[in-house]
């Protein structure tokens, strides 16, 4: 009889200490922790970018029996407290040693320093939207931007295909960050290509709404009715505030071609403003292809090293074609003006 009390009473301080002595076979895998460094909530297309994001990795936990997700959101903000903010962030969540680091670069140079460090930490980096000059990037996840830009120089060129004198070009740029350098050079290769000549008569920077406001107020100061032709924007962060700048001054001589797709700008395209061309980001994509591609790199799968996504021409001929920010993204995309090419679609490099 004792014999058998001994072991009711082992069986019961086993139940008793269960978690303690069965966890480490029953207990649900520990989350991977994932630090996200964004740039800005200011800009509409990156809130749409981190929705995206969060959305996949929300998915991705509820639809996968595999070790769950945990994001630990920072944003930089914008300007240079933004890229301080943003190394900080970067430096903070090496310390910690996460287990991934997903960037949104405000600079590509500024960031490079931190991505080495976690490099030699072996913690693995991906970024989306932006580049990083130097350091190992795991995977980086864009837009094609060199497309981007120079969908909107064919639209010019084809706006002005019949003008005889040079096109006189206003481009608000920001000179900092991969994606918007690549516009500019897209929209300049195209008008060279389509030997549509023209003189840049006047460059200004902005990429949110106030540098935007600002380049709005110059332009105006400097560039009187009847002295230009077109402005390139390289995005809708600062290039909304210049068109309502413009149009607030009734500035109905001038074409905008821009880029990012925000559903103001469309607006304006569907009422007849003054924006010609908004070549649309497929933002919430972009922030979810980043996600899956950490969740795989995480999980041993071989990921890319780059994906450039593609992005939509947006005229009044098609904006009933364009499905919006998050997608999904049609199988064909075809220039709404002549001869109507195919869009080439999303380029993945191994």
């Amino acid at each position: 009889m004792a014999f058998f009390r001994a072991r009711i009473a082992l069986l019961l301080a086993l139940l008793l200490a269960g978690p303690a002595l069965l966890g480490p076979a029953l207990a649900a895998p520990p989350a991977f922790n994932i630090g996200v460094v964004y740039w800005s909530m200011a800009i509409s297309g990156q809130v749409a970018m981190r929705q995206g994001l969060e959305r996949e990795a929300a998915r991705l936990n509820r639809e996968s029996s595999q070790r769950p997700i945990r994001l630990h959101p920072v944003v930089g903000g914008d300007g240079e407290a933004g890229i301080q903010n943003q190394r900080q962030a970067m430096y903070r969540f090496i310390g910690k040693r996460m287990d991934a680091i997903i960037l949104q670069p405000i600079d590509s140079a500024a960031l490079s320093q931190p991505v080495q460090a976690a490099n030699q930490a072996q913690i693995p980096v991906f970024a989306y939207d932006q580049y990083v000059l130097e350091g190992k990037l795991n995977s980086y996840v864009t837009s094609n931007n060199y497309l981007a830009g120079y969908l909107d120089g064919e639209y010019v060129a084809h706006r002005f295909r019949d003008r005889q004198t040079p096109l006189r070009l206003v481009i608000v740029e920001f000179p900092y960050v991969s994606s918007t350098v690549e516009r500019v050079e897209g929209f300049r290769d195209a008008l060279y290509e389509a030997k549509r000549s023209h003189t840049i008569v006047g460059r200004y920077q902005a990429v949110e709404p106030v540098s935007g406001r600002q380049a709005g107020r110059d332009i105006l100061k400097n560039h009187p009715r009847g002295t230009i032709d077109a402005i390139f924007c390289v995005n809708d962060g600062g290039g909304h505030a210049v068109m309502e700048a413009l149009t607030q001054a009734g500035r109905d001589d001038v074409v905008m071609a821009t880029v990012d797709g925000d559903p103001r700008m469309i607006a304006e395209i569907r009422r007849g403003g003054i924006v010609g061309i908004d070549t649309a980001q497929f933002m919430g994509p972009l922030g979810a292809e980043a996600m899956r591609l950490t969740y795989r790199k995480l999980h041993g799968q071989q990921v890319p090293r780059q994906v450039l996504m593609t992005v939509f021409p947006i005229t009044r001929e098609n904006l009933d074609a364009y499905p919006g920010w998050n997608g999904p993204i049609p199988a064909t995309i075809r220039k709404p003006w002549p001869p109507h090419e195919r869009v080439p679609g999303n380029q993945v490099t191994w």
